[in-house]
């Protein structure tokens, strides 16, 4: 496997300024058959997808991923976005920088958690420049969302005061395996405070939005998610998959499992279950 890395500079369409982006590149040994342009989840970054990044090189497939703005090494308040869109914009440049490098190559779109909200407000853009749509765990839904006169204060909190600081994740939901656990509480990347008032109205609205718009998704799609995932809803994949009028459309619901179903116990049949599916595409 090689890597490499590097950096985009956008400017944002609904946000102040410019801000950098780290990106990072897994490429097999040889040509890469298809790409993966990946997504990663809230308060994360890509580097925790290094060994994703290795089950797929070793078949061949090269990962291309960025850390959203505000996370990991990239520019931007941590915990805090003005605007969902600034996510979309970043995808929208790595795509760019992926179709240039990678001209032909078949093209995927993977996204876990808050990334999967993203990958799947991409579709309704881009949709047709990718072979087909993977979602993790998609932030479609929450069982634990506040009850509605809490959002309601939190919206008015968000246009007042944006940055206040509101709520954050409990990592023990992330897996059933306590060394997933550790190393997450122990990463210096990650974002351990609590999410910004705007950044929690943005992304419900988001979620309300690509949700409602599900039917407009024709790619060919898969939604994995865990049966007992206590951050991200699995009734909103059940919603979303029901919804999307892709002819090739798949969902799988793992019992038990946790939220990173990438890093779960069974975390080899989970991986395996998506690069077939993909292989099938190709």
């Amino acid at each position: 496997m090689k890597h490499s890395d590097g950096w985009l500079e956008l400017r944002h369409s609904q946000a102040r300024g410019t801000s950098r982006l780290y990106r990072q590149t897994w490429l097999p040994d040889d040509d890469p058959r298809a790409v993966i342009v990946l997504a990663h989840g809230l308060g994360e970054h890509s580097g925790r997808y290094s060994d994703f990044a290795r089950h797929c090189t070793d078949r061949g497939l090269a990962v291309c991923a960025l850390d959203h703005h505000g996370h990991g090494k990239s520019e931007g308040l941590a915990g805090h976005v003005e605007r969902f869109s600034v996510y979309l914009d970043g995808v929208r440049e790595l795509l760019a920088r992926v179709r240039d490098e990678h001209p032909g190559r078949p093209l995927f779109m993977l996204g876990h958690s808050m990334g999967g909200l993203i990958a799947a407000a991409f579709m309704r853009e881009s949709q047709s420049a990718f072979r087909g749509c993977i979602l993790s765990g998609p932030a479609l839904m929450s069982d634990a969302a506040p009850h509605p006169i809490v959002l309601w204060v939190n919206r008015l909190i968000s246009s007042l005061a944006p940055t206040v600081p509101m709520t954050g994740l409990d990592p023990a939901g992330l897996s059933r395996d306590p060394e997933v656990v550790r190393a997450y509480v122990s990463d210096r990347l990650v974002h351990h405070g609590k999410m910004s008032s705007r950044l929690i109205a943005e992304l419900m609205l988001a979620m309300r939005v690509t949700l409602a718009a599900g039917s407009e998704i024709e790619v060919p799609l898969l939604i994995m998610h865990g049966e007992a995932d206590v951050l991200t809803s699995p009734s909103g994949s059940r919603e979303f998959y029901t919804h999307a009028a892709s002819a090739d459309k798949t969902l799988k619901l793992y019992p038990d499992l946790y939220h990173e179903i990438f890093n779960e116990p069974e975390k080899d049949k989970v991986l395996t279950d998506m690069t077939d599916w993909l292989e099938a595409r190709l």
